[in-house]
């Protein structure tokens, strides 16, 4: 569960508004956010993310791959891709660079999604075929999984 301070609160107002002489400080009030509301908070975050990360889609990622759209299902953050996969067939794409690829993305968005994972946000990395439209893969990445990952 979440827990909010009241101490971090005011020492960034104090930070803020610049007190020159030291407040008394109160005594550090904690409280848990129940269930319910923690994962609506969760699934505004999540929703008010994809909106914002969709307004500069699509988006060119390398030769191959392009990015088409980001969107909130719940507390899930799905990241739509397109690969241009030439002359490969998909099963061919789906065989050879399934393992590759998903532990190069489950690495990176460990690595870099941080923040996202340990709110309890999960990500998904769907790959479809621009020729075809067909899924190619999915990447679903939760804190559990990247924690997995540790030594």
């Amino acid at each position: 569960m979440k827990r909010i301070t009241a101490m971090a609160l005011i020492t960034l107002a104090q930070s803020v508004m610049g007190a020159a002489t030291p407040v008394e400080q109160p005594k550090v009030q904690t409280r848990d956010l129940p269930s319910e509301a923690l994962i609506k908070q969760n699934k505004t975050i999540t929703f008010l993310a994809a909106e914002e990360l969709s307004k500069t889609l699509p988006q060119k990622i390398d030769r191959y791959t392009q990015l088409l759209t980001v969107v909130a299902r719940g507390t899930t953050l799905e990241y739509f891709f397109e690969i241009n996969t030439g002359a490969k067939s998909d099963e061919a794409v789906r065989k050879e660079d399934r393992t590759r690829m998903e532990r190069a993305i489950t690495q990176g968005i460990c690595a870099r999604s941080k923040r996202f994972l340990d709110a309890q946000i999960n990500i998904s990395y769907i790959y479809r075929s621009a020729a075809s439209k067909a899924e190619l893969f999915r990447f679903d990445i939760t804190r559990q999984k990247c924690a997995a990952l540790m030594p």
